[in-house]
């Protein structure tokens, strides 16, 4: 419990630093992700077959390319969508100017369950990281290979103050 406190709180010091509010860090992340997973694609393959007997179709159809396709989305539009966005200011302040500026949670949880371990441990971790937030990633212990998969692919990619697993359980 005090590993998962300190965790949260190095966590927490790295976000108030503010390096995961530049667009650009963000984009990086997405980036370094995306071939991290690339890298390790017959390994999550492998994983999905000892957990869930997925046939490659399958895994590639409702968890690696939709995870892909998610993450070119928000590569694509990440630039788009951190501009203020202007709002139509009251009358009674009519000499102002009003936005809506999106800014991040801080340190998310992201627990995933057994059925989609990949793809809905990473598909909500891209979120996280392209609205500027660190995360906390738990994998579900029914699909202990996806789980381990997942660990490494992150553990490779970014540093455990930014993002990281916390594996086990049940």
């Amino acid at each position: 419990m005090t590993d998962i406190k300190s965790l949260i709180n190095k966590q927490r010091d790295y976000f108030y630093k503010g390096e995961t509010l530049n667009p650009e860090f963000r984009l990086k992340a997405l980036r370094a992700l995306k071939e991290g997973i690339r890298k390790h694609e017959v390994e999550i393959f492998e994983a999905l077959v000892k957990d869930l007997n997925k046939p490659g179709f399958e895994a590639y159809a409702t968890e690696i390319g939709f995870v892909y396709t998610e993450l070119n989305e928000m590569i694509r539009k990440l630039p788009r969508w951190v501009k203020p966005k202007r709002a139509r200011t009251p009358l009674t302040q009519f000499k102002s100017a009003s936005y809506i500026v999106s800014e991040p949670y801080g340190v998310v949880l992201i627990m995933s369950p057994w059925n989609y371990p990949f793809q809905l441990s990473i598909a909500p971790l891209i979120g996280s990281i392209a609205g500027g937030n660190c995360a906390v990633v738990k994998p579900s212990a029914y699909s202990p290979h996806t789980s381990s998969v997942v660990a490494k692919i992150i553990g490779e990619c970014f540093d455990e103050r930014y993002i990281s697993v916390v594996e086990g359980g049940r």
